[in-house]
């Protein structure tokens, strides 16, 4: 599982020092990204291959508020593996206590807005993620 650490700044609250709801999607999106390019992927390089990921669906829990100056960690695992679409679970944390958690399928498409296969070297680094997680989990 990906972890991403994020601090909680002044543009990510309202007037109390309480993250905004819709922030928690940016901070996902964020861990995401950093997620791809911890496996050896750029967004601007699969932009460049006409390989892009966009947001088909989306559920979130929140459960507690961050607050200015928290550290938080968003994690990153994926789900379910499709040839061009995953879905992924994420949750937010301050510390050990869960704020907000999620379900993201993320489709893969081209520049055109259509479908598209995940390109090769990416569904294999994705199945090589789930395999290691799923190992992970069986020996809890």
């Amino acid at each position: 599982m990906f972890a991403w650490q994020q601090r909680v700044y002044i543009e990510d609250t309202d007037m109390g020092g309480i993250v905004y709801y819709a922030n928690y999607l940016k901070f996902m999106e964020r861990a995401r990204t950093e997620w791809l390019r911890q496996l050896g992927f750029s967004q601007q390089v699969l932009s460049e291959q006409d390989c892009l990921f966009v947001v088909q669906s989306l559920q979130l829990d929140y459960q507690r508020s961050a607050r200015l100056d928290d550290e938080l960690r968003i994690t990153v695992q994926v789900q379910k593996l499709g040839r061009a679409s995953m879905t992924i679970e994420q949750q937010v944390f301050n510390g050990e206590q869960l704020l907000c958690q999620g379900t993201v399928r993320v489709a893969c498409i081209q520049s055109n807005g259509k479908p598209r296969s995940m390109p090769s070297d990416i569904q294999q680094a994705l199945q090589a993620e789930c395999s290691a997680d799923s190992t992970s989990k069986e020996t809890l």
